[in-house]
C-alpha cells in the first residue's frame, strides 16, 4: 500500500505539471512519463520487499514465458492503470498492484492518486478501503434482486456487452475509467461488469481480488474461471457480479 501510494505522487507530480507529453507503445496505445515514473517506483520498492517475488508489469513484461511458467507467486502490475483517463484528465486513473499464487489473485491493491482513496484486500482477508483522511470501511457487495446497477468503461464499449447485460435485472449503467469499475462492485455501488474487448492480465488482477474479497465473482463469460500467466498475457472476455 506504501509503494502504491509513492507511485501514486509520483503520478501526481506529471499530472499537475500539465498536459501529458504521450508516446504510442507498439500496440499504438499511450504512454506517459507518469508511467515511467510510477513503474520505477513500484519495481524498486517490491523488490526491495519482497526480492525472491519476480514482477509482471506493464512496463515489465518480456520475460519468456518458458521462464515465468514456473512461477508459483509474483506481482501482476499495472503502474498507470486508465492511461486514456489520465491524458483526459479526468481523475480516473490508478494504481494496481496484485499479489498472484498459483496464477490467481490472492491480495490486490488499487491506489487512486487525485482522491488519495486506496482499496485493498482478496478473498482470505476480505476488502477495505480507506481515504484520505485515514478512515477505514469494510467492503461488501450489494446482491439486491433487482434494479442492478451495470459499470461499464468510458473508453470501450461494444454491442456484445450491451446483448448480454440484457440478460440481468438491470436499470442503470454507469461508466468509469480504470479498474475504478471493480471498485464500484466491492463498494456495493454497481452490481455487474462485463467486459467483452481485450485487456491485459496487469488491467484486471488487482480489481478481481478486492472485487472477490468483498463478495463478488469474476470468471470468463462462460462461467469457466478467469486464467493467469498465460502463454499471451492478453485477456479474453470477462464477468464481475454478485453472488
Amino acid at each position: 500500500m506504501a509503494i502504491a501510494k509513492e507511485a501514486g505522487e509520483a503520478i501526481l507530480k506529471v499530472y499537475h505539471a500539465g498536459p501529458a507529453e504521450v508516446t504510442l507503445k507498439e500496440d499504438n496505445s499511450p504512454l506517459t512519463l507518469a508511467d515511467k515514473a510510477s513503474n520505477e517506483v513500484i519495481v524498486s520498492g517490491l523488490r526491495q520487499l519482497t526480492p525472491a517475488i519476480p514482477i509482471i508489469s506493464e512496463e515489465e513484461k518480456d520475460t519468456p514465458y518458458d521462464i515465468r511458467k514456473n512461477y508459483t507467486a509474483y506481482w501482476c502490475v499495472d503502474p498507470l492503470d486508465g492511461t486514456k483517463e489520465f491524458i483526459k484528465r479526468n481523475g480516473e486513473f490508478t494504481v494496481n498492484i496484485a499479489l498472484m499464487q498459483q496464477n490467481q489473485p490472492v491480495f490486490g491493491v488499487i491506489y487512486v492518486p487525485v482522491t488519495g482513496i486506496m482499496y485493498y484486500g482478496g478473498k482470505d482477508t476480505g476488502s477495505y478501503n480507506v481515504d484520505a483522511n485515514g478512515e477505514k470501511v469494510y467492503l461488501k457487495v450489494d446482491n439486491k434482486p433487482s434494479d442492478w446497477i451495470a459499470v461499464g468503461s468510458r473508453s470501450h464499449a461494444s454491442e456484445e456487452e450491451a446483448a448480454l447485460l440484457s440478460q440481468y435485472p438491470i436499470s442503470q449503467t454507469v461508466s468509469v475509467g480504470s479498474s475504478l469499475k471493480f471498485c464500484l462492485i466491492a463498494e456495493g455501488k454497481a452490481q455487474i461488469y462485463y467486459r467483452h474487448g481485450p485487456t491485459m492480465e496487469w488491467d484486471t488482477a488487482a480489481g478481481q481480488a478486492i472485487a472477490e474479497g468483498a463478495g463478488a465473482v469474476m470468471t470468463m463469460p462462460d462461467g469457466q474461471p478467469f486464467p493467469y500467466n498465460k502463454p499471451s498475457l492478453l485477456n479474453g472476455g470477462f464477468l464481475v457480479k454478485v453472488n
